[in-house]
Formats: structure tokens, sequence, C-alpha cells
């Protein structure tokens, strides 16, 4: 007879929160391929040293709190968080700028509230936001699709922009940087453009921005892997996609010429990544089914409001942020009732 059938309590043979986090990391893999082929090599390089930092945090982390590496360093909680900040960041983040950031996420936003478990706010969006606030200009600083580039960056001239901040020769950071279609579509509608002569422009493809679109529709794929694979739920993407469709459906067909069209929104920016791997968090969202669907919906609303009548062009990390505050309340709210309870 197996050990684990012997006695109580019965032993496990897979750390299921390991389990999890591989798979989240597998159904990132598509639209990193995707980011890589728009974009260039950079975000590997980010990637890379974002994940050393954070297992070097993590492990100092709970050596001062006197905890265990095991199983906490190996349960890939914090390979998973430095990843998601890698994918936010511009391509061309100098190293110090995701250092930064992935310092501020796992030991502040994670461990300072007591580790995987107790953060009540995704760690991941916490770095993004402080970084966008305390740093405008570098988290701006986006490369254009590499068939957009004259200059398109191989894996050793990434590496030294990230590193020593200039590309080498004649070129600089300001040749190599472009807008977002986010940025590029709110800029022009303030400048008084019209959203249908926006998007004949080079930088936008069919429905979003030019490679964003297919980087979105693989992140949906790997979202679908994982609600397939029952990681998560479909309850938090699907609501927060409706959320987003149906606002920027009614302010496109009111006032199309102050917004994008709802397919424009669904398949730019972050939309994909933050529906189906960053707002379904399991620790920082929603409990409840119904809640789920208030949180995602609330979400996806936040997200459009901020990306419209915001500062920012986009607004996925404030609006899962201001969504984490309200957790506990919706949770309060949405509780099924006891079977035969008053």
């Amino acid at each position: 007879m197996p050990l684990s059938r012997l006695s109580s309590p019965f032993l496990s043979g897979t750390n299921r929160v390991t389990l999890q986090m591989l798979q989240l990391l597998l159904a990132l893999v598509p639209a990193v391929i995707a980011i890589v082929y728009f974009f260039g090599p950079s975000v590997l390089i980010t990637m890379s040293l974002a994940i050393v930092v954070a297992l070097l945090a993590e492990a100092l982390m709970l050596k001062l709190r006197d905890r265990p590496l095991k199983p906490f360093l190996t349960d890939g909680s914090a390979i998973v968080t430095a990843a998601l900040l890698a994918i936010a960041l511009p391509p061309l983040a100098p190293w110090w700028l995701v250092v930064i950031g992935v310092l501020f996420a796992i030991i502040f936003a994670k461990h300072l509230y007591g580790g995987l478990g107790y953060n009540p706010f995704n760690p991941a969006m916490i770095a993004y936001v402080v970084l966008l606030i305390s740093f405008p200009l570098e988290m701006t600083t986006w490369l254009p699709v590499t068939t957009l580039s004259e200059h398109p960056l191989d894996f050793s001239s990434a590496f030294q922009v990230i590193f020593t901040g200039q590309p080498g020769g004649s070129l600089t950071i300001d040749a190599l940087s472009g807008a977002t279609p986010l940025d590029a579509m709110k800029t022009q509608i303030g400048l008084l453009q019209i959203p249908s002569d926006i998007v004949n422009q080079p930088l936008f493809g069919l429905f979003g921005g030019k490679g964003w679109e297919w980087i979105n529709i693989l992140f949906g794929i790997g979202g679908l892997y994982l609600i397939y694979r029952r990681v998560i739920s479909w309850h938090i993407p699907v609501a927060m996609m409706i959320g987003l469709t149906i606002i920027s459906s009614i302010t496109w067909i009111l006032s199309p010429e102050t917004t994008g069209s709802p397919l424009f929104h669904l398949l730019s920016g972050g939309t994909m990544l933050g529906a189906f791997f960053i707002a379904t968090d399991p620790i920082t969202a929603a409990t409840t089914i119904k809640g789920r669907l208030v949180f995602g919906a609330g979400v996806g609303l936040l997200t459009y409001i901020i990306r419209i009548w915001g500062g920012y062009p986009d607004g996925i990390a404030f609006a899962v942020i201001l969504m984490n505050m309200l957790v506990p309340l919706i949770d309060y709210y949405t509780q099924p009732k006891v079977y035969g309870a008053k």
C-alpha cells in the first residue's frame, strides 16, 4: 500500500501551486514568441533578468522571515510575478527599472503582507503602477513593430540598450522608440482626428494595433488553455471582456469620433493578458461566483474609463488594483445563502 494511504494527513505527490504556476508559464509561451517576433528578443533579456532578481529577492525575504526555502522558493509564484511584470514593461526597459519593479513586487507587495496567500493586491500590477508613476519617460518608451522599424534590434543590440542605455553607433533611443497603438489613438483623438482615419496608419492592423492584435489573440488562446486545465475559471475573463465591450460599444455608437471600436479595445494593449493572467489571480480576486463576475466586469469598465478619460493610454493595472480594493466588499455581498438560512 502506498505511504499516502497509511495514515492522515495524506501525502500529495504534486504541489498544486507549483503545477498551476507551471501551467501559467506554459500558457504564456505562444504570446511571448509573438512578442519576440513583432518586437525583437529584448523581452527575453528583460524576463530573464526579472526572474533571477525575483528568485534572489524571494530567497532573501524567506531567510529574513525565518521561513524554509522549500516549498516557498520553488512554488513558482515569484517566477510568474517576474514574467508578468517583464511582459508588461516596455521592451527596452533599462535593467535598473526591471530590478526596482521586481524588488518592489516581491518585497513590498508580497512579503511585507505575509507572503503568498496574504497579499491583497496583485504584486506585478502594484510594481507596474509604481514604476509608471515614478518613471513615466522610461515606461512609455516602446519599440515599434519590427516590420515598421528602420533599425530592428538583434539580441546583442537589445542587450546593449538595456544595460548601457545606448544602442551603439549613431543610433539613439529616440530613433528606436515609438508610440503604442493605444497611445497613438488617444493622442490623435485629442488632436481632433477621427478614429476611422487614424486606424489607416501603418501602426494599426485589421482590428487593433499591428502586432498587438496577434499578441492579444495568443494571450486569449493561452487563457483558454488555463480554463480547460481548470487553473482559472471563465467568470472573470468573460465578465471583463463583456464589461469592456459593452461600454466601448455604447460610446462608439454614440460618439464614434472620440473612441476606437470595441474590437480595437479588445485586441490592443494588455487586454487579454489582464483578462486571463492578471485579473484571475486567485489570491487578490473575488472568490464567490457572483463576485468574480462583478470583479471582472468592474475591471473591464475601469480599464475603458481610464483609457478614454484618464491620463494613461492603458488602464489594466489601475483597474485591477482598484478592484482588488473592493474584493472584501464584493465577497461580503455575494456570499451564497446557506441552505435553510433566512
